[in-house]
């Protein structure tokens, strides 16, 4: 299952990353701990993907670009059970683009160099721009457009604008499939 070729998918105490069909890792990214990629995803050189004191799941058809980091939130005081990662299906995230303990709906793009902090959600077909940073606990709601720092709803996104989400994710799966192609 997933890129066997990967020496970059690490074993963190008793939880290793475990991988669907036809995933994609690419040699110079890490993947550790209690992660789960589902089918098609992709992770891009330089991403890093740390399960480590939380748990993260990345849904179908998703891809992580060059440098991304996906990571968690331990348990504390005021986080007994910490937070966990998800990320829906057809996701993209952007070069550089940091997700920290959020959840991310399906179709969503986190644009390059974006943050989102703990306990943010995205709701389904919605968009960070850029280098927004997208503040803890806030929610984008569905079908919008969001960009600054903090993060500010801009607009709806046109019907065009919502397709293009899914071309993004679409793209991204033949790309990835090329690269596995390759390797064998």
């Amino acid at each position: 299952m997933g890129d066997k070729k990967s020496k970059n998918i690490f074993r963190f105490k008793d939880e290793s990353p475990r991988l669907g069909a036809r995933v994609h890792i690419d040699a110079h990214a890490s993947v550790s701990g209690a992660v789960i990629l589902a089918d098609d995803v992709s992770v891009w050189p330089m991403a890093v993907v740390r399960g480590d004191v939380n748990r993260i799941r990345v849904g179908a058809r998703s891809n992580i670009q060059d440098a991304a980091v996906l990571h968690v939130t331990h348990e504390s005081a005021w986080q007994p059970d910490g937070l966990m990662l998800t990320m829906g299906e057809d996701v993209t995230v952007g070069h550089a683009a940091v997700l920290h303990a959020c959840s991310i709906g399906n179709r969503c793009l986190v644009g390059m160099g974006a943050i989102v902090m703990d306990g943010a959600v995205l709701e389904n077909d919605s968009i960070v721009a850029g280098g927004a940073v997208v503040p803890p606990g806030k929610v984008v709601r569905a079908g919008t457009l969001w960009r600054g720092n903090p993060a500010r709803y801009v607009r709806d996104l046109s019907q065009g604008e919502v397709e293009n989400l899914l071309y993004n994710a679409r793209h991204y799966v033949r790309l990835k499939d090329l690269y596995l192609k390759q390797a064998d």
